[in-house]
């Protein structure tokens, strides 16, 4: 007699991991309704799913937008995964992605900051779309306002223009 049973030797998965899966997929198909039109034309997209999410707004009574949401993720049965998940992994604040993206740009913004030519050099490599002038110039301001101990408003521009620089590199602008 058998004390347990494995699931792993019939190869089927269980009616609670088969939930799982789908509201995983309900989840996500949720967090796509707030992306930016934009953005949802760069991930690979079935049309019918398209319309879905462009008709979501306009559920706004509770129950229909549940059903509207219920009805997205059975559309996300058929989409490519892991490339949707890439972008809002990198969207999505909460992620480690984005949390890693964030601290490298912070660390090349200090870098900038503190280095010398090679450090620009090297910036220039990584991000051939950077106009070097006005880089210099944010990096210029950045250390002024530093020496004068006033408040980093150009330490933020500089961040915001890396920021922008990163995102076009990455496809999401």
């Amino acid at each position: 007699m058998v004390d347990s049973y494995d699931d792993s030797l019939d190869g089927e998965k269980s009616k609670t991991q088969v939930k799982r899966e789908l509201h995983a997929l309900v989840d996500m198909g949720e967090r796509l309704t707030t992306l930016k039109p934009d953005l949802l034309a760069k991930l690979p997209l079935t049309d019918a799913l398209r319309r879905a999410l462009a008709e979501a707004p306009k559920h706004t009574a509770n129950i229909a937008r549940k059903r509207h949401i219920q009805f997205i993720g059975k559309l996300m049965r058929d989409q490519d995964l892991d490339a949707i998940l890439m972008l809002i992994d990198q969207l999505d604040a909460s992620t480690r992605q984005y949390n890693e993206r964030f601290h490298n740009l912070e660390r090349w913004r200090d870098r900038l900051l503190t280095g010398t030519d090679e450090v620009l050099e090297k910036f220039m490599g990584d991000f051939p779309d950077a106009d070097r002038q006005q880089l210099r110039s944010f990096i210029r301001q950045a250390q002024h306002e530093l020496a004068q101990n006033k408040a980093p408003a150009s330490s933020r521009k500089l961040f915001k223009y890396i920021r922008e620089l990163d995102e076009t590199v990455r496809g999401l602008r």
